[in-house]
């Protein structure tokens, strides 16, 4: 079975877990946790981030790798058009969603945090004892905006806007961004705006205060419903139950980075 090391909480990772699902591949999850196992992580790929996927004696890190992997590998389903024009589309749109929504989005997130102790302390591992979520929650969240200078993270929030705006008038008269079938380019943003809006719905091991919530004055205004409403119709139609594959802590946990 395939093997995919993740944090769950990764938009990368979640990239990835889309395509594995619309492909109807199973696989394990090995979540990666901050600790000495960073080590076998980079051992293993000279690499310290996720996603990373095991397929026997096959190790592939980095999402775009992974997905092309698996294009060759399992072509059923495919996720890259073969047409030239198509194909070129597909990948431009996956590197614009990976370096512009993807670096934005968790910028937004960052922002999202300052406002809300809740959604802060909600993204912390289960296993985080109580007296740390308090004082998480307790940081004041002026610390991620000081008063009377510049919000760090308008640039961010604005491209974000920029790019959903984007996508809403792509999608107002066909059913995915490239072609009459789902490629890399959906999943890609599908995936990658999940710091801007969790997807509600049993697809993620999060905290069910996580779940359907998102970036204030970004996932809560009508503007880009429809962006949202597509990627819903997306994962109802093609992203699996987290429960449907099996799931597991690596026996070693592993520390890495998110990027």
């Amino acid at each position: 079975m395939l093997e995919l090391y993740q944090f769950e909480l990764s938009h990368y990772v979640e990239k990835v877990r889309l395509i594995l699902d619309y492909k109807g591949l199973a696989y394990r999850k090995i979540e990666v946790t901050p600790g000495i196992g960073q080590l076998d992580l980079v051992r293993m790929t000279g690499h310290r981030q996720v996603p990373v996927l095991k397929d026997g004696s096959e190790i592939i890190a980095d999402s775009t790798a992974i997905a092309e992997y698996l294009e060759r590998q399992y072509p059923d389903k495919p996720i890259i058009p073969t047409d030239p024009k198509l194909r070129g589309l597909c990948l431009l749109i996956e590197q614009w969603a990976d370096e512009s929504i993807g670096l934005n989005a968790r910028q937004c997130l960052i922002s999202a945090f300052g406002q809300d102790p809740s959604f802060r302390t909600a993204t912390l591992p289960s296993s985080t004892p109580a007296f740390l979520k308090t004082l998480v929650g307790a940081v004041p969240g002026n610390l991620f905006n000081l008063p009377g200078l510049p919000d760090p993270f308008k640039s961010a929030k604005d491209a974000i806007k920029r790019d959903l705006a984007s996508l809403c008038f792509i999608l107002m008269e066909q059913p995915y961004l490239v072609t009459d079938y789902p490629t890399l380019a959906d999943f890609a943003v599908a995936g990658l705006s999940m710091y801007i809006k969790f997807p509600d719905g049993p697809y993620l091991d999060i905290s069910p205060d996580l779940k359907g919530k998102g970036v204030p004055g970004i996932a809560d205004i009508g503007t880009f419903e429809p962006f949202f409403t597509w990627r819903d119709k997306l994962y109802a139609d093609f992203r699996k139950p987290s429960t449907a594959f099996s799931s597991t802590s690596s026996s070693s946990p592993t520390s890495i980075n998110i990027e």
